[in-house]
């Protein structure tokens, strides 16, 4: 930023943002607000004090879905977090439980006001497991599966479509298109880790790293200045707010890697279950298919969860026992997960 665009005073404003995850008919869903652009204007305004958002030109209906967010008032909320639960049960009607800090986004640019001379938005995003999925009696607080926002991430029937037919070719013509070969060996070496080109192995935990290629590449609708009507790249996941998809990401990644080494999947699992329903929500949130007894025989090894000595016998097929989480093996020990 130069000297000319450099926010009055040196401002900057903390605002906060909610991923809001469930699990609903086995599938991962995301809450999010949906603005039409007045709201989302008013919404923002209470956050910089500046006037109206430039024109959007994305496509949409004039909605935009995104995540729950709104200030950090000192003066009001004893802490970030005591904040963000203000902000999330006023513009959902939910009450979140389990939550940590994902991560903070104050990159240049953030908020377009910002060119205007106006203040940087510096976000603090957390990560919500929940359970409560009833309905509200907020009519644009919505649960959406985050497959919608990126359809290339789920495997569960094998390689997404999509990324044959449309973003891997996409991808090749970007990296042709480099301006030399160092440039282009960078683009093809990153587009490899990314998305598993030429046979390199698919890592579920990059789902950031893959959006922000895509963006990059101009290949996202967020990409405003890249963007002819009719682009194809309209069709690469629905767009949100701002850089919300870009927090969605993070929070997706985090999410994938962290059940792995901590078992927080029991936070979005009921009370009982069968150990198919569990590997079902595994499932859902990396995006692939794990092997029954494999899975199983891992669940036993660590003594996660433990017989209740009932059975489910609305399976759609054989009855099934129900399990329930040990929550006491969190003070057996630290490493943890599935």
């Amino acid at each position: 930023m130069n000297a000319s665009t450099e926010p009055a005073n040196g401002q900057v404003v903390i605002g906060l943002n909610a991923v809001i995850v469930a699990i609903i008919e086995e599938q991962p869903k995301v809450l999010v607000v949906q603005h039409t652009s007045e709201t989302l204007t008013a919404q923002h305004e209470t956050l910089t004090e500046r006037t109206a958002l430039p024109h959007d030109n994305r496509p949409h209906d004039n909605r935009h879905e995104a995540l729950p967010f709104g200030p950090f008032y000192p003066l009001k909320h004893r802490t970030l977090e005591s904040g963000l639960r203000s902000w999330v049960e006023e513009q959902t009607d939910h009450e979140i439980g389990y939550v940590e800090q994902l991560y903070t986004f104050g990159n240049e640019g953030r908020d377009p006001r910002e060119e205007a001379a106006g203040a940087r938005l510096v976000s603090v995003g957390y990560l919500a497991l929940v359970q409560d999925t009833a309905p509200t009696a907020i009519e644009n607080a919505v649960w959406q599966d985050w497959y919608r926002f990126f359809p290339w991430e789920d495997w569960r029937d094998g390689p997404p479509t999509i990324l044959e037919s449309d973003i891997i070719p996409a991808l090749r013509k970007w990296i042709e298109q480099a301006e030399n070969n160092i440039e282009q060996k960078d683009r093809y070496e990153r587009t490899c880790i990314t998305f598993g080109l030429d046979d390199t192995p698919w890592n579920d935990e990059l789902v950031l790293e893959r959006y922000e290629l895509l963006y990059e590449a101009s290949l996202v609708a967020e990409r405003q200045d890249s963007l002819d009507e009719g682009d194809i790249s309209n069709q690469h996941g629905t767009a949100m707010a701002l850089d919300h998809r870009r927090i969605l990401a993070t929070a997706i990644g985090r999410l994938r890697g962290k059940i792995k080494y901590r078992p927080v999947v029991f936070e979005l699992m009921p009370p009982t279950f069968t150990l198919l329903q569990l590997q079902k929500v595994v499932e859902a949130l990396s995006g692939s298919l794990l092997h029954k007894q494999n899975f199983r025989r891992l669940i036993e090894k660590k003594g996660l969860v433990e017989a209740t000595g009932k059975i489910e016998t609305q399976t759609g097929g054989r009855p099934a026992n129900q399990f329930r989480f040990r929550r006491e093996v969190l003070m057996e020990r630290q490493k943890l997960g599935i």
